[in-house]
């Protein structure tokens, strides 16, 4: 199984969604707090291409974007690949 990063903030209902969706596919991962550790809000926003805005999701190198982009590669049923490698 693929490495998989989610850079989060605190009292993010999205933040939230994501991790319960991998925590149901028993997917381990790595969790960056950008809120907890300001230095991980830079490293988030140069890996992520600007992007701004918690969470952002990385399966290994590739990344996914948001709670709602994780949401719908399992709608789509290409999630378990993705992640499978």
């Amino acid at each position: 199984m693929k490495n998989v990063t989610i850079y989060t903030g605190n009292l993010c209902g999205f933040c939230s969604a994501a991790k319960r969706l991998l925590k149901q596919k028993n997917v381990n991962f790595t969790e960056f707090n950008i809120h907890n550790d300001t230095s991980k809000r830079a490293e988030m926003m140069q890996k992520s291409n600007g992007g701004r805005t918690v969470p952002q999701i990385f399966i290994g190198d590739l990344h996914v974007g948001g709670c709602d982009d994780l949401y719908d590669l399992e709608r789509a049923n290409k999630l378990d690949a993705l992640l499978a490698g």
